[in-house]
């Protein structure tokens, strides 16, 4: 996440955090694309919203404005109301949801981080469902859903400035310590790792180095080994992590980036 993002966002993967029921579909190369934005917004918020001391949970730059809670609980309450739109499944209801905005806003910041988390894995999962997108209402509800994430980020960045904090879009990559790993280590990782079927990363070694590049349309970026399973990317905050069976064939990876893991299985 960074200012060099471009560069990695098609090798974002989709959700995998519930059991897909027998009628869904995979998703397809655009769905992965609002997959991915949720993504980047959705971790993104959490980890702004993590990184806010709780004593600063009642700042709001003036009176008129929502105070850093209201905001938490606001995204949470839309988060469900927008991501039941795209599918079936619905948010059970208890009394807590019922209470006033003003009176949730005042929750313990831990409380609040967990329901908004919360929030975004129920749309993680209503996203991994969609399939196919061919209805203008379902494209409309994305849209809306998405949008509202990227504008309250923006407000919570402003706010987060304000109080002299950084937001964690323009946070520099944590450190990395750089290991060299033989050739004979980094070709056991070459191969093609499948998300789902027409969405797949690409590992390639060249020149006692490896990259990955999602297909179809992504960038070629070189993976920086930190161990003999564990690799980094230098432009931006993210990992991948190869996957071994008892045998100690490579069997997939896993990529990590926004707070999300993502797996993917090798397939040749």
């Amino acid at each position: 996440m960074r200012r060099s993002l471009v560069i990695l966002a098609p090798l974002l993967l989709p959700a995998a955090l519930v059991a897909q029921p027998s009628k869904s579909q995979p998703p397809t190369a655009v769905s992965l694309q609002f997959v991915r934005f949720a993504d980047r917004y959705g971790g993104r918020l959490v980890a702004a919203f993590d990184s806010i001391p709780a004593a600063r949970y009642s700042y709001r730059p003036t009176p008129s404005q929502q105070t850093i809670g209201y905001i938490a609980q606001h995204l949470e309450n839309a988060n469900y109301a927008l991501c039941e739109q795209l599918g079936d499944a619905k948010h059970p209801r208890t009394s807590k949801d019922s209470l006033a905005d003003t009176i949730k806003a005042k929750w313990p910041k831990d409380t609040l981080v967990a329901r908004l988390d919360a929030s975004l894995r129920f749309c993680d999962a209503a996203l991994e469902r969609l399939g196919p997108i061919e209805s203008p209402a379902t494209v409309n509800s994305l849209l809306n859903f998405e949008t509202d994430l990227a504008e309250h980020y923006s407000q919570l960045s402003v706010y987060m400035r304000l109080l002299g904090l950084v937001p964690p879009s323009a946070l520099p990559p944590k450190p990395r310590t750089f290991v060299d790993l033989p050739v004979a280590t980094l070709s056991a990782y070459v191969g093609v790792y499948e998300i789902v079927p027409g969405f797949e990363l690409v590992v390639t070694l060249s020149n006692d180095a490896l990259s990955i590049q999602s297909r179809p349309g992504g960038s070629v970026v070189r993976l920086w080994p930190e161990s003999a399973v564990n690799f980094y990317v230098k432009e931006v905050d993210s990992q991948v992590t190869f996957t071994r069976d008892a045998r100690g064939s490579v069997t997939g990876l896993v990529f990590e980036q926004f707070g999300r893991k993502r797996p993917a299985a090798k397939i040749r």
